[in-house]
């Protein structure tokens, strides 16, 4: 059990919930697309910001808990880069203005992190009660690094309008009185003198319901890495914390991550192979080993972790940079001899 002094959880949480409002203070006053310096420094920062608190964690806590909130945030970064991929989709999908996509991301994060705030309390309690749900997490797991390979595998299908909106969005489209024009971030707008929902009403549905998803592929990710609450909640902001400048500051580079879903599906099938093994470690189930814990299966230690979580990253990044800027290369020879 991490035994952390309580003035540093409290100041940790006061410093983080001051930048998030000051975040929401400059969206709310600026609704902005932010310039490609500006939207850098802001990551840079955030980036800093979590590599000191994982230093600071050497000092105050130990190394063991400083390379577990690493492989954390890591992990849980991935996850919403991943999901940012999908805010990109959504907002070319109801073609929101770039003057409002501020605000949507920003209340996309928000909710992200109440969502994983939430999930992470549950995880909590369900762990220190019921070991076996390492079992679920584990298996729920390597069902999504399944999932996620196979979307890698029939990445160059068009992704159809059905993928997106879910039975909830459709039933809204079909109930709500939607107006054509977005008025700003409003909900809700006149036309014709009469009261109507705005498009925006479809995409924070539609922001919702990603985040929700990724909530629940992403709480049981980090539990495999570490079991205290404190460092998954705090890696879980820190890897939100940002993702609306790095919005605006890589665009299209997120098309470029070809390979990210396969880096993804290495990192999940990784921790949830590490899950089980857990299970069976501290194994109570009485129809495994007479309820008996298997002490001949080993431990995955957290700095295997680490690196295998580094090296994938590395790994799909340069892949994916590497074969895009092939693939630019053969397309201008292609089209050499016809211009």
């Amino acid at each position: 059990m991490l035994d952390l002094p309580v003035w540093f959880e409290v100041g940790t949480f006061v410093v983080l919930g001051a930048l998030l409002v000051a975040d929401l203070v400059i969206v709310t006053r600026r609704p902005r697309e932010p310039s490609i310096r500006e939207a850098s420094l802001w990551v840079s920062f955030y980036v800093t910001l979590a590599l000191i608190f994982g230093a600071v964690m050497v000092v105050v806590a130990s190394g063991q808990a400083a390379a577990e909130f690493y492989a954390g945030w890591l992990t849980e970064y991935s996850l919403s880069v991943d999901n940012l991929f999908i805010f990109v989709i959504i907002m070319a999908q109801f073609r929101v203005p770039r003057p409002y996509q501020q605000s949507v991301l920003m209340f996309g994060i928000l909710l992200a992190i109440v969502l994983r705030g939430i999930f992470i309390l549950i995880g909590a309690v369900a762990i220190n009660e019921f070991a076996w749900v390492f079992y679920l997490f584990g298996l729920f797991l390597i069902y999504t690094a399944v999932k996620l390979a196979n979307q890698q595998m029939h990445r160059d299908a068009d992704p159809s309008d059905d993928e997106y909106e879910n039975a909830v969005i459709r039933r809204a489209r079909r109930v709500l009185p939607l107006s054509r024009e977005y008025d700003g971030v409003k909900l809700r707008t006149r036309v014709d003198g009469k009261n109507m929902f705005t498009p925006m009403v479809i995409v924070f549905i539609s922001i919702a319901s990603a985040d929700i998803l990724f909530a629940v592929d992403s709480i049981p990710a980090i539990f495999g890495l570490t079991e205290e609450a404190f460092i998954v909640l705090t890696a879980n902001i820190f890897a939100l914390m940002g993702l609306r400048q790095l919005y605006f500051l890589i665009g299209g580079l997120l098309n470029r991550l070809i390979y990210l879903s396969a880096g993804l599906a290495i990192i999940l099938g990784f921790i949830g192979v590490k899950l089980v093994l857990h299970a069976l470690h501290e194994n109570s189930l009485p129809f495994v080993n007479g309820g008996e814990p298997l002490e001949n299966v080993p431990e995955v230690p957290i700095w295997l972790s680490l690196a295998v979580i580094v090296a994938t990253l590395a790994v799909t990044t340069i892949a994916s940079l590497a074969k895009t800027r092939r693939d630019v290369r053969r397309a201008e020879r292609s089209a050499g001899p016809a211009a």
